[in-house]
């Protein structure tokens, strides 16, 4: 079993050309709500994705934005620990997706502000704890140091980016970041490898877009280059991503194995409108997988490039 504690958000999402510049108005085209929040959509992942057994805690507003969010973690088998906040509306989340897949993500988190450490339970019978930063980071340390304490592997994805304290990254066992987030937490924009290798964090992921993903985990190099597919919209498959990976992880999978799901999954959220409503059952992600082949020589020397590693 995973425990997820974090945000929950329902987005309004628009789609147009392109993503606003500073001060441009852009006519865009259709507009839908879906369930969103990092913190929900990860455990919708791990659910549905990674087929494993999923709690979230979450804060709410005692608003009818609430009611799709419950929804949609009923319909993927979330055990949902509701924090319902009478003074703060549920958190909202305003997207623009352009054209080509790309997003820009405006958050008005309400009620995520809203849990605080006491509002963790006991984790026993959990093996890992995924956290992220649309809550207060003061709580997400806090939750960190009780998991480590009942001897849970503590999850973190810095997201969205912000600068973490040396006594965070101490209670972490596994960091997952993008690129951006790797420059803000280890504060230069060095290569992907010098930045990870400054990080003291046992395990750091790093997602690296259509180049795919690499991990350092405890002092060895694992490279997983992206799949090949047509993006509609990327909104949502960092989350996906993070819920597989800790769900494969569940299922004591290596390391390689679980970045190759996790990347999989992630990679079908991006063929699909939404963030909860883009993420992949396992069964397709399996399908999808038996479907590829293995990374090609040629493919793997492209990434280690990327990432500034020394040539196999």
């Amino acid at each position: 079993m995973i425990f997820v504690a974090g945000s929950a958000n329902l987005d309004f999402v628009v789609q147009a050309p392109h993503i606003p510049n500073p001060g441009e108005t852009v006519m865009g085209r259709e507009f839908k709500t879906f369930p969103g929040g990092k913190g929900a959509n990860q455990a919708v992942a791990g659910a549905r994705a990674g087929g494993v057994e999923t709690h979230l805690l979450a804060a709410l507003g005692a608003d009818d934005f609430a009611t799709p969010l419950e929804a949609s973690l009923a319909d993927a088998g979330v055990h949902l620990h509701a924090v319902r906040s009478s003074t703060q509306p549920t958190g909202v989340a305003f997207i623009c997706v352009s054209d080509d897949a790309e997003n820009a993500i405006t958050v008005a988190p309400g009620a995520n502000l809203c849990l605080t450490a006491k509002h963790l339970p006991t984790l026993g019978g959990f093996s890992h704890l995924l956290l992220q930063l649309e809550t207060p980071l003061d709580t997400v340390t806090a939750y960190a140091r009780a998991a480590r304490d009942q001897g849970v592997a503590v999850v973190l994805n810095a997201a969205p980016a912000q600068g973490l304290t040396a006594e965070l990254l101490s209670l972490v066992d596994i960091l997952v970041v993008n690129e951006g987030e790797l420059a803000t937490v280890c504060g230069s924009s060095e290569s992907i490898a010098k930045g990870m290798a400054g990080i003291s964090v046992p395990v750091v992921v790093v997602t690296l877009g259509h180049h795919g993903c690499c991990a350092r985990a405890h002092g060895t190099w694992v490279l997983q280059p992206a799949f090949v597919i047509d993006p509609v919209d990327s909104t949502g498959a960092g989350d996906t991503f993070c819920g597989a990976l800790v769900a494969s992880l569940s299922h004591s999978a290596d390391m390689a194995t679980a970045l190759r799901f996790a990347s999989a999954a992630a990679a079908l959220a991006c063929t699909r409108l939404g963030a909860q409503s883009s993420i992949p059952h396992q069964a397709e992600v399996e399908l999808f997988l038996s479907k590829q082949s293995a990374p090609s020589a040629a493919a793997l020397e492209k990434l280690r490039a990327f990432c500034d590693l020394p040539s196999a």
